[in-house]
Protein backbone atom coordinates (compact mmCIF):
# COMPACT_ATOMS: atom_id res chain seq x y z
CA UNK A 1 0.00 0.00 0.00
CA UNK A 2 3.10 2.19 1.13
CA UNK A 3 4.27 1.98 -2.77
CA UNK A 4 1.04 2.71 -4.38
CA UNK A 5 0.52 5.84 -2.71
CA UNK A 6 4.37 6.76 -3.05
CA UNK A 7 4.38 6.50 -6.71
CA UNK A 8 1.16 7.57 -7.14
CA UNK A 9 2.77 10.82 -5.17
CA UNK A 10 5.59 11.23 -7.04
CA UNK A 11 3.37 10.27 -10.54
CA UNK A 12 1.63 13.60 -9.63
CA UNK A 13 4.53 15.26 -8.95
CA UNK A 14 6.51 14.59 -12.08
CA UNK A 15 2.85 15.84 -14.25
CA UNK A 16 2.55 18.83 -12.44
CA UNK A 17 5.96 19.90 -12.87
CA UNK A 18 6.11 18.91 -16.79
CA UNK A 19 2.43 21.12 -16.86
CA UNK A 20 4.56 24.18 -15.03
CA UNK A 21 7.59 24.07 -17.79
CA UNK A 22 4.50 23.85 -20.40
CA UNK A 23 2.92 27.13 -18.82
CA UNK A 24 6.41 28.95 -18.90
CA UNK A 25 7.24 28.30 -22.28
CA UNK A 26 3.63 29.56 -23.19
CA UNK A 27 4.07 32.81 -20.83
CA UNK A 28 7.27 33.81 -22.33
CA UNK A 29 5.90 33.56 -25.96
CA UNK A 30 3.40 35.86 -25.55
CA UNK A 31 5.04 38.99 -24.83
CA UNK A 32 5.94 41.17 -27.60
CA UNK A 33 9.96 42.41 -28.29
CA UNK A 34 9.01 46.04 -26.73
CA UNK A 35 7.51 44.19 -23.48
CA UNK A 36 10.70 41.60 -23.34
CA UNK A 37 13.31 44.47 -24.26
CA UNK A 38 11.57 47.37 -20.99
CA UNK A 39 11.87 43.69 -19.00
CA UNK A 40 15.58 43.00 -19.71
CA UNK A 41 16.63 46.78 -19.36
CA UNK A 42 14.50 47.04 -16.00
CA UNK A 43 16.65 43.97 -14.97
CA UNK A 44 19.83 45.59 -15.58
CA UNK A 45 19.23 48.51 -13.95
CA UNK A 46 18.37 46.34 -10.78
CA UNK A 47 21.57 44.51 -11.45
CA UNK A 48 24.05 47.01 -12.64
CA UNK A 49 22.17 50.49 -11.05
CA UNK A 50 21.59 52.16 -13.95
CA UNK A 51 20.80 55.69 -14.97
CA UNK A 52 18.24 57.03 -16.94
CA UNK A 53 20.53 58.15 -19.84
CA UNK A 54 22.47 54.43 -19.66
CA UNK A 55 18.80 52.81 -19.84
CA UNK A 56 18.04 54.89 -23.13
CA UNK A 57 21.19 54.06 -24.74
CA UNK A 58 20.87 50.01 -23.84
CA UNK A 59 16.82 49.65 -24.83
CA UNK A 60 17.59 49.88 -29.03
CA UNK A 61 20.46 47.60 -28.40
CA UNK A 62 18.26 45.26 -26.78
CA UNK A 63 15.60 45.86 -28.88
CA UNK A 64 17.69 45.00 -31.80
CA UNK A 65 19.26 42.12 -30.18
CA UNK A 66 15.93 40.52 -29.47
CA UNK A 67 14.22 41.50 -32.94
CA UNK A 68 17.28 39.87 -34.55
CA UNK A 69 16.94 36.95 -32.28
CA UNK A 70 13.45 36.38 -32.96
CA UNK A 71 13.79 36.09 -37.03
CA UNK A 72 16.44 33.66 -36.50
CA UNK A 73 14.34 31.39 -34.47
CA UNK A 74 11.70 31.81 -36.82
CA UNK A 75 14.11 30.88 -39.90
CA UNK A 76 15.32 27.65 -38.00
CA UNK A 77 11.72 26.26 -37.41
CA UNK A 78 11.20 26.99 -41.31
CA UNK A 79 14.29 25.06 -41.72
CA UNK A 80 13.04 22.40 -39.64
CA UNK A 81 10.14 21.44 -40.74
CA UNK A 82 11.63 20.14 -44.21
CA UNK A 83 13.90 18.72 -41.93
CA UNK A 84 16.94 20.85 -44.27
CA UNK A 85 20.34 20.83 -42.65
CA UNK A 86 22.61 23.59 -43.07
CA UNK A 87 25.52 23.35 -44.71
CA UNK A 88 28.83 23.50 -43.34
CA UNK A 89 29.59 26.69 -44.85
CA UNK A 90 26.39 28.04 -43.53
CA UNK A 91 27.34 27.09 -40.01
CA UNK A 92 29.76 28.74 -40.44
CA UNK A 93 28.73 31.95 -41.46
CA UNK A 94 26.03 31.76 -38.59
CA UNK A 95 28.11 31.03 -35.84
CA UNK A 96 30.54 34.04 -37.62
CA UNK A 97 27.44 36.51 -37.66
CA UNK A 98 26.91 35.28 -34.02
CA UNK A 99 30.46 36.18 -32.61
CA UNK A 100 30.53 39.26 -34.39
CA UNK A 101 27.41 40.54 -32.81
CA UNK A 102 28.85 39.60 -29.12
CA UNK A 103 31.76 41.36 -29.93
CA UNK A 104 29.66 44.41 -31.20
CA UNK A 105 27.26 44.17 -28.19
CA UNK A 106 30.17 44.00 -25.63
CA UNK A 107 32.18 47.33 -27.46
CA UNK A 108 28.79 49.08 -27.10
CA UNK A 109 28.20 48.19 -23.90
CA UNK A 110 32.10 48.92 -22.92
CA UNK A 111 31.48 52.73 -23.81
CA UNK A 112 27.66 52.67 -22.19
CA UNK A 113 28.81 51.44 -19.06
CA UNK A 114 31.10 52.68 -16.53
CA UNK A 115 34.18 50.39 -14.92
CA UNK A 116 32.55 49.04 -12.18
CA UNK A 117 28.90 48.21 -14.45
CA UNK A 118 31.11 46.79 -17.11
CA UNK A 119 32.67 44.14 -14.63
CA UNK A 120 29.57 43.20 -13.15
CA UNK A 121 28.05 43.03 -16.68
CA UNK A 122 30.91 40.58 -17.75
CA UNK A 123 30.23 38.22 -14.98
CA UNK A 124 26.68 37.87 -15.81
CA UNK A 125 27.09 37.40 -19.16
CA UNK A 126 29.53 34.75 -17.94
CA UNK A 127 26.77 33.20 -15.75
CA UNK A 128 24.25 33.46 -18.69
CA UNK A 129 26.53 31.71 -20.77
CA UNK A 130 27.89 28.73 -18.63
CA UNK A 131 23.75 28.06 -18.05
CA UNK A 132 23.38 28.34 -21.66
CA UNK A 133 26.23 25.59 -21.70
CA UNK A 134 24.68 23.28 -19.10
CA UNK A 135 20.72 23.46 -20.85
CA UNK A 136 22.60 22.60 -24.39
CA UNK A 137 24.26 19.70 -22.57
CA UNK A 138 20.80 18.28 -20.95
CA UNK A 139 19.14 18.76 -24.92
CA UNK A 140 21.91 16.48 -26.27
CA UNK A 141 22.07 14.20 -23.84
CA UNK A 142 18.06 13.54 -24.48
CA UNK A 143 19.42 13.30 -28.31
CA UNK A 144 21.54 10.75 -27.76
CA UNK A 145 19.36 8.63 -25.53
CA UNK A 146 16.63 8.74 -28.16
CA UNK A 147 18.92 7.70 -31.10
CA UNK A 148 20.30 5.03 -28.69
CA UNK A 149 16.06 3.92 -27.68
CA UNK A 150 15.55 3.93 -31.60
CA UNK A 151 18.48 1.60 -32.22
CA UNK A 152 17.40 -0.90 -29.84
CA UNK A 153 13.55 -1.03 -31.13
CA UNK A 154 15.40 -1.05 -34.44
CA UNK A 155 16.96 -5.10 -33.80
Amino acid sequence: MKKVITLLVLVFAFALSTQGQKKKAQRASKLTIEQQTTLAVKKMTLALDLSEKQQNEIKPILMAKMTEHKMAVERRKADKEPKKRPSTDEIYAMKSKQLDGMILMKNKMKNILDKKQYEQFEKMQKRRMKMGMKKKKGHQKKKMMKKQKEIRENK
